[in-house]
């Protein structure tokens, strides 16, 4: 499978913002964004932008109760896997179904579950935290992720 990787740096919580409203501009049915990095690296915020792209303003973490399903220019379910141990506890909660449907998926923490990955994807790798800058890795996977990233990437 075709695949490609991109690196850049966003400077502010708010250009992590606007990245991830490019992100959500960009995105299309059953689209699969697998989201990596530390505890304050901007996963949420970047979620945030992608979701007010699709008219969506109430995303919050759903670490407790792993998915939120938002309505808006395409449907949103948000995966929030840092509680999550294995795949096993994916399907037991119907990953499969949010597979299947037309929803797009945005997960966080999917270093907890790299079996339960689909093959093609878009992967966003953060890295740092609080004021500092952040180094943004993107590797796609498969044809229409490829054209996804160029889509999105910064000029």
């Amino acid at each position: 499978m075709e695949s490609k990787r991109a690196e850049f740096t966003v400077q502010t919580a708010e250009d992590m913002r606007l990245f991830g409203h490019a992100l959500g501009e960009a995105l299309f049915p059953k689209a699969f964004i697998a989201m990596f990095g530390d505890l304050g690296a901007g996963k949420t915020t970047l979620v945030k932008g992608a979701a007010e792209a699709l008219g969506i303003y109430d995303i919050s973490s759903p670490t407790f109760t792993v998915v939120h399903r938002h309505h808006g220019r395409l449907m949103l379910d948000h995966f929030d896997a840092y509680r999550i141990e294995d795949a096993d506890e994916l399907t037991a909660i119907g990953f499969e179904d949010h597979l299947a449907s037309d929803s797009v998926i945005i997960m966080e923490w999917c270093e907890n579950v790299p079996e339960a990955l689909p093959e093609e994807r878009l992967e966003i790798h953060l890295a740092g935290s609080g004021e500092s800058a952040r180094r943004v890795e993107l590797s796609a996977y498969g044809e229409p992720y490829i054209k996804l990233m160029e889509a999105i990437l910064p000029c």
